[in-house]
Formats: C-alpha cells, sequence, structure tokens
C-alpha cells in the first residue's frame, strides 16, 4: 500500500524515512552488491512486466495508466508511453541490446573470450549507480535503472519533485515480477527537488557511477558532489541537423519527410533538426529553400495539433524572430513564419551552427561540403544526429565528413527521431558506462573450466512454467505461424524416431546455442590449443550435426577438419592420417564402421587419441576395443540434444556412463513421471521435459523430448554445481510386443555381456502370421552363432522367455552384413526399434 512518493527496496516510504535511511546508503549498497544478480532474472521479470503493460485493460497496464492521467498526463500521449516501454522491455529488445552492448546474455558469468587460453572475463557491476533524471521525458528514469539492472548494479534513481509517480510504481511492478525479491533489493526511487542538495550529496557521496541527464549547468552542479573516482556518466544536450544536396533539397518528398520531423515532439528530442543546411555557398539559394520549404512545413504543421507554449518558450521565440527580422535589414536574414505563430523558417546566411528556439522553428543555412570539418568541430561535443538527403556516394562522402567533425548517429531525412534496439546512446552504450570489463586468469588446472562461476554456486535456473506439455507435434503446428523475422536457420531431424520434423532458429539463438555446446565440450576435455579435430559427423538434407560441430569448433577458435561421414572410409582415414586428425567427432555407428573397416591404416597411424561423439552411444565393448586396439585414450559424448531444441548438456571429464551436465543457460529441465504430468521424487527415473528460453518467436515450454532419465544429486567431481541427469533411453526403446514390455538396452547389454558381442544390434518387429515376431539383427562379422545367441536372449530376458514360451510371439536372431542395418537417410544414425507391424496392417 502505498504511503509515500518514494520506493524503497520494496516499499513506499515518506520523506523522514528517507531521511534515516540515506544515512546507512554506504552499508546498504555493500550488503546488496555481495549477492550477485543473475541476468535471466531481470530478463523474466521484464518479460513478464513487458506482457503486462501490452494487455489492454489488463490490471498493471490500468494502474499505470492512473498514475499517469492522475498527474496530468493526456490519457493517449499516456497509453503511448506504456507501449513505448513495453517495446522497450521486451525479451527480444534486450536481448539484442545485452548481445550488442555486452556480446551475450550473460556477460555477467566469467567466461573464456579465447577458449585456447584460461582466461576469463566479465561484465561487472560498477556498483551503486545513481541516476538523476530529467524532468521532461517520462521514460527514460525506468528505463535507465533496467540497464543498471541489466548490468547487476544497485539503483538509485532521483526524479524530478515535479514528475508523475510513474517511475515508482513501474519499477515496484517490475520488481513484483521477481519472486525471489533481488530486483526490489536493487531499486531505489527517490522523488525531489535538486535544491534538496543535501539529499543529493548523500546519493552522490558513496556512488560509483553517477548517470545525469540535463544541460551544462545542471551536469555542472551535480559534478561537484562526486567523489574522486566516481565515474561520471553524462547524458547532455545535443543538438541536431539536416545536411541536403542539390538533389534531394529539390525533391519535394525529401522535404515533406523533413518538415515532419521539424513538427514531432515539438524539437525535443536531441535527435530533432534544429538546423538545415544546403550544400551551397550562394545566399540565394539559402533564402529561396526557406521559402519553398516553408509551405511543406505549414502542411506538415497543420496536420499535427501544437500543445499550448509556457511563457518562457514563447518568450524565447519572439526574441529569436524579432533579432532575425531586424538582421534582414542587412542582408544576413530572412523569416518565413506562419500568421499564428505555429512555425517559423530562419534562413540565415551565416554557417555556425545555432540552436533554434524549438517548437516547431528551425534555421537554414549554407554549409558547402568543402566547410563542414571547420564549421562544426567547434561544436563537436554538443553534435547528436545528422539527416543526410543525397545521392548514394554523397550519403557515404557526406557520413564520414560528419562523423569526422563529431556527429554521432547518421539518418535518413525523415527518420532523425527513429530509433533501434541496442542503437548507441550519444556515441556510447549504455551498459558499457554502467559496467566494469574484469579478468582473472589461471593456469592449466582451468582448462576444462568453461565458465569460472560454475564453480562456486548452481546459477539460478527460472522456474519451469505452468502449462501443458509440448510435443513434436506441437512444435511443427507451431511452425505455420512463425514469423519470417524468426527464421533465419532451418534444420530437419534425422527422423530416426519418426517422420523428420522441422526446427528453425534465429542466427542469434544458433550462436547463443553454439556458444554454449562449445562450452561444454570444453568441460568434456577437448582442447582448442593442441587437438587437430576431424569432424566426421553427416552433412547435407538440412540436417544439423555437422555445421552444428563446425560452427562449435569455429567458436573454439580449434583447428578442424570439416570432412564430414561418406561411404568412402579410404579417402576419409587416409584425411586423417595426412592432416594429422588426433580427434574425431561423428556418429558411434560410423565411427565403427570407419575403425573396422580401416583398421590397419589406423592402427598403424596410431594418431587418434580423442573420440567425441553424438546421437547414439558406444557400448562398453566397443569403447574397450577402441582402447585397446587402436588407442583412444577418452571417449565421450561430445553433446546431449536435439534437433528441435539444439543442445541441451554436456558431459565433464568425470562423467561416467550417460550422465551429462544440463545446459541451464539454456534451458528449464523437468523430470516427470512415466505415467502422469507430476514430478518424480528426486533421483527417480522419469521422462525429461525441458523449456527452452532462447528461442525468439517460439515458445518451446515443457517439450518432451522422448528421453528417459534421472537427476543424479550432489556437487560434480569435476567441481561444477551444474545439474546433472542420467540419460536412461528414450521411449521408444521399449517396445510392447506379444503383451510384454521389452527395452531394446536390454538386448543390447545381453548382446555385450553375454555373447561378448562388440557390433551393432537392431530389433525388427513383425505382425507375424498369427502372432507377433521379434527378430534380433547382429553384425555378422562379431556375431556368435544365431542359435546360441537366441538361446542367451530367451534366457537373460524373462519377458522374452515367457512370451515365446506362451506362444504369444516368435523370436529369431538374423546376422547380416552392416550394410543391411537400417539407418536414418540424413544422419546416418541406426534405428535401434523397426517396428513394421502398423504397416502390415
Amino acid at each position: 500500500m502505498t504511503t509515500g512518493p518514494h520506493y524503497w527496496q520494496g516499499s513506499f516510504i515518506d520523506d523522514e524515512e528517507v531521511a534515516r535511511r540515506l544515512a546507512e546508503l554506504p552499508d546498504l549498497a555493500a550488503r546488496t552488491l555481495a549477492e550477485p544478480l543473475p541476468t535471466e532474472l531481470v530478463l523474466s521479470a521484464c518479460a513478464h512486466l513487458a506482457d503486462a503493460l501490452g494487455t489492454p485493460d489488463g490490471p498493471v497496464r490500468t494502474r499505470l495508466l492512473g498514475v499517469l492521467t492522475d498527474g496530468g498526463t493526456d490519457a493517449d500521449d499516456a497509453a503511448a508511453l506504456l507501449s513505448e516501454i513495453a517495446g522497450a522491455i521486451a525479451r527480444p529488445a534486450l536481448e539484442r541490446k545485452l548481445r550488442r552492448e555486452l556480446g551475450g546474455l550473460h556477460p555477467e558469468r566469467l567466461t573464456r573470450p579465447d577458449a585456447r587460453e584460461t582466461t576469463f572475463e566479465a561484465w561487472a557491476p560498477v556498483g551503486l549507480l545513481v541516476h538523476i533524471a530529467p524532468g521532461n521525458a517520462a521514460a527514460v528514469a525506468p528505463l535507465s535503472v533496467v540497464e543498471g539492472l541489466l548490468t547487476g548494479n544497485l539503483n538509485v534513481l532521483k526524479t524530478s519533485s515535479g514528475d508523475t509517480l510513474l517511475a515508482q510504481h513501474l519499477l515496484a511492478e517490475l520488481a513484483a515480477a521477481d519472486p525471489s525479491g533481488a530486483l526490489a533489493r536493487r531499486i531505489v526511487v527517490l522523488r525531489f527537488s535538486s535544491a534538496r542538495t543535501e539529499w543529493l550529496r548523500q546519493l552522490c557521496g558513496p556512488a560509483d557511477a553517477v548517470a545525469v541527464w540535463g544541460g551544462e549547468d545542471a551536469v555542472r552542479s551535480v559534478a561537484g558532489l562526486v567523489p574522486a573516482g566516481c565515474r561520471l556518466v553524462e547524458w547532455g544536450h545535443r543538438i541536431s541537423f539536416a545536411y541536403l544536396t542539390g538533389d534531394a533539397w529539390s525533391d519535394g518528398g525529401t522535404l515533406d519527410a523533413l518538415a515532419a520531423d521539424v513538427c514531432r515532439f515539438e524539437q525535443q528530442a536531441c535527435s530533432s533538426p534544429q538546423v538545415i543546411y544546403l550544400d551551397t555557398e550562394d545566399d540565394g539559394t539559402v533564402f529561396a529553400f526557406a521559402e519553398r520549404f516553408a509551405a511543406h512545413l505549414a502542411d506538415a504543421s497543420a496536420k499535427v495539433p501544437r500543445p499550448e507554449l509556457e511563457p518562457a518558450e514563447h518568450a524565447e521565440i519572439t526574441t529569436t524572430e524579432l533579432l532575425a527580422r531586424l538582421e534582414e535589414h542587412l542582408g544576413l536574414t530572412r523569416v518565413v513564419a506562419a500568421e499564428d505563430g505555429s512555425w517559423r523558417v530562419l534562413a540565415d546566411t551565416r554557417p555556425a551552427l545555432a540552436a533554434s528556439p524549438l517548437n516547431r522553428s528551425v534555421w537554414v543555412k549554407p554549409l558547402p561540403r568543402t566547410s563542414v570539418m571547420t564549421v562544426l568541430r567547434p561544436m563537436r561535443r554538443y553534435l547528436q544526429t545528422a539527416a543526410i538527403g543525397g545521392s548514394r556516394a554523397d550519403v557515404a562522402r557526406l557520413s564520414q565528413a560528419v562523423v569526422a567533425a563529431g556527429v554521432l548517429r547518421v539518418t535518413p531525412v525523415g527518420a532523425m527521431l527513429d530509433s533501434y534496439h541496442g542503437e548507441p546512446h550519444d556515441g556510447v552504450y549504455a551498459l558499457q558506462r554502467y559496467s566494469r570489463r574484469v579478468s582473472v586468469r589461471l593456469d592449466e588446472a582451468f582448462a576444462t573450466t568453461a565458465c569460472l562461476d560454475d564453480l562456486a554456486a548452481p546459477a539460478a535456473v527460472p522456474a519451469a512454467p505452468s502449462g501443458p506439455l509440448l510435443d513434436k507435434a506441437g512444435v511443427q503446428e507451431q511452425l505455420r505461424t512463425l514469423a519470417p523475422d524468426h527464421a533465419h536457420l532451418y534444420f530437419r531431424s534425422g527422423g530416426s524416431t519418426g517422420a523428420p520434423a522441422l526446427s528453425v532458429f534465429t542466427n542469434a539463438d544458433y550462436d547463443t546455442q553454439m556458444r554454449a555446446a562449445a562450452d561444454g565440450l570444453l568441460a568434456a576435455g577437448f582442447d582448442p590449443a593442441r587437438d587437430r579435430a576431424a569432424n566426421l559427423f553427416y552433412c547435407g538434407g538440412m540436417y544439423g550435426s555437422f555445421i552444428s560441430f563446425f560452427s562449435i569448433l569455429e567458436r573454439l577458435n580449434a583447428t578442424q577438419l570439416p570432412i564430414a561421414a561418406g561411404p568412402d572410409h579410404t579417402a576419409t582415414a587416409e584425411a586423417l592420417v595426412t592432416y594429422g586428425a588426433d580427434t574425431v567427432f561423428g556418429m558411434p555407428s560410423y565411427l565403427w564402421q570407419l575403425f573396422h573397416s580401416q583398421g590397419t591404416v589406423l592402427r598403424g597411424y596410431g594418431g587418434i587419441r580423442k573420440v567425441f561423439y553424438g546421437g547414439e552411444h558406444f557400448t562398453a565393448e566397443q569403447r574397450r576395443v577402441l582402447t585397446e586396439e587402436f588407442g583412444v585414450e577418452v571417449i565421450r559424448s561430445a553433446a546431449y540434444g536435439s534437433t528441435d531444441l539444439g543442445p541441451l548438456g554436456y558431459q565433464c571429464t568425470h562423467a561416467e556412463g550417460s550422465v551429462h551436465h544440463v545446459l541451464t543457460d539454456l534451458h528449464t529441465p523437468e523430470i516427470l513421471d512415466p505415467e502422469a504430468d507430476r514430478p518424480v521424487a528426486a533421483g527417480q527415473p522419469g521422462r525429461l521435459v525441458f523449456t527452452s528460453r532462447t528461442r525468439t518467436g517460439q515458445r518451446l515450454e515443457r517439450y518432451q523430448i522422448g528421453d528417459l532419465g534421472r537427476a543424479v544429486g550432489g556437487v560434480c567431481p569435476c567441481g561444477s554445481h551444474t545439474p546433472r541427469i542420467e540419460l536412461l533411453g528414450r521411449y521408444g526403446d521399449v517396445v510392447r510386443v506379444g503383451t510384454y514390455f521389452l527395452n531394446v538396452r536390454r538386448f543390447i547389454a545381453v548382446a555385450e555381456e553375454d555373447l561378448g558381442y562388440r557390433g551393432e544390434l537392431q530389433l525388427v518387429l513383425d505382425a507375424g502370421d498369427g502372432r507377433e515376431r521379434v527378430t534380433v539383427r547382429l553384425d555378422e562379422r562379431y556375431a556368435p552363432d544365431a542359435t546360441a545367441a537366441r538361446e542367451a536372449f530367451l534366457t537373460a530376458i524373462p519377458e522374452l522367455g515367457s512370451a515365446v514360451a506362451e506362444d504369444l510371439l516368435t523370436c529369431t536372431v538374423d546376422t547380416a552384413d552392416t550394410a543391411a542395418f537400417e539407418r536414418t537417410p540424413t544422419s546416418g544414425k541406426l534405428r535401434t526399434v523397426i517396428d513394421r507391424r502398423e504397416a502390415a496392417v
């Protein structure tokens, strides 16, 4: 319940309480900043608030509209303001801002900018960040605090005494969107007059950075309160102009667009045009243009309602116009103005940059391009935007000239006030000004550590949503309405568990996922500084594995041979030897074929030390052969993932069997009961369900990936606090046949343990003649006698033996060449279960 005009860490308080708490601000900063603030938490809360602001008649939007209108804001302007803020804090906008300004979505985490070195860098908060906001831009104050939160700071915002309470209530709503309370602990909003210097002094005294908006006097007064070593971030007043060549000033459409910019926001924005420069030295051309442009300005002004001017504004306009009229007698100026005083064009033969009195008042001046540097450079500290009209070559040359003179933004004519998400502000990135770049240099003991934070504590992972579960059909249905802006990269699944399915990514999301997978590969023991990697995944047909691992190795700055899987094993082995590959990436089934068809060559080479695989698993016997016969030292999963969701997990050097760490930077995992949509008890097996947080435009929430697994408790021996899961196979590994449930993994284990089999195994299910039939297909190179193998399966798998004894099914064992095994056409992955029963019906 509101009890005062100030918001302090979750509560509204009055002046008396503020005075008491300001004295404790240094201690408060120390306590608050000791607790890290995950960027993901800020993104989630902002996304929640953006949705609430965009909901017509929603309670949050209704409350904030009331705050604005009660404070005197026009209802339409209030609605437009909230829509502007909603767009600015929407997740896609903030993610773009983070990527552009700080390089990624988790800038606070200590990661390795060069994977070849054990140096970690991060963007750390500057600390206690004070924002002294302007009184004429309602969105600036809360958005600056959002920037401060994205960079992990403790934020104290000062608004002017004449402002509405929008900033207080908006930021209170943002804090309420975070159930952890961490955001509330980093937000303080105070409303008071700058004449209250004692409060200002108490704010600035312990500050690590102060961001201030305003003119020179305002900045100077604050600078006097800032202690030595405190960063002063100045967002001062700026001046902008348009520059037109002869082609542009002769074009009516260009002049219409420029006139519209003059009328927008009454030129109150720093990017509004106050001067129109013409590429000429001729005074007559300047005066003639002023007459022509006046007609366009009159038309534009008539379309936009004009607010009532304050007395001071009216006085400034009158003074400027009267002085210009007096100088007409000297031949220096010419004034063209509306009879009702609603607009004016002030032509001046002197090129020096001059501020206009605003409110639809614009200067027209000559400035030949050869004089741009001479005229503009003295004003470089105040320059912001230049709209350039001319040919493509003119725009290129003049852009270079005005930037050299000090201009910070160049836009098309008519777009001076437009911006884009992630655009620099006044020549700098705000997030970098609110941050410190820090580094930690370590030794080889950290060679397999991709993120130092993982050794310190578990990362904050947003809770899973509570909506319905999503399956592959649901994902495909979503793609029907996916906007083109969110569809940059298309992949198709291999189809090992059904018909191939389409997966679509933005380039930015793909990059984020590949960087996360690259971090996982470091943890798995891949050394980009020394290893020479051969990419032997399948390529083509829109299949993702080869291109993904090409991207992963590229981001690791690794040496790689992009060979790809192919039928010519001889050529592949020759390339491995010729180019000195010591590490191979690929599908186990393909790698197994390669090693055995080229056994003589690869044994003689003896240089393959590491094998990283994906999509399938090597059996224990296959691992033994690779290790003992070929000298392989490391055999480890390259990544756990799917085409639909991208990389999901990784193995570390201490991982055993199918245990993987989860990439919680990308996904929120759940493990649900196999028979009901509820969480399993700790450590119990269940269905793996993932919510992806890095898929722009898609809601891959609570997606049933089709795998079974269980959580592995405790901190991993590698030291990472990242959660772990043990993969227990796929739903499709368990099939119902002859009234019994059979697990193909059990067949593989019996073949390996009881028969010493080291090849591939495939189950084929047929309807049969009167009863179902199970055929166990084995590689003839390694298979024992078929009859002996059948007896071993019937003995070791009670369900199978019972079904055969009860005449519910027929079981046979076939041995065949590896070419007879059915595989998915794009990935080459072995299909472990072939169910032909429905096709036979």
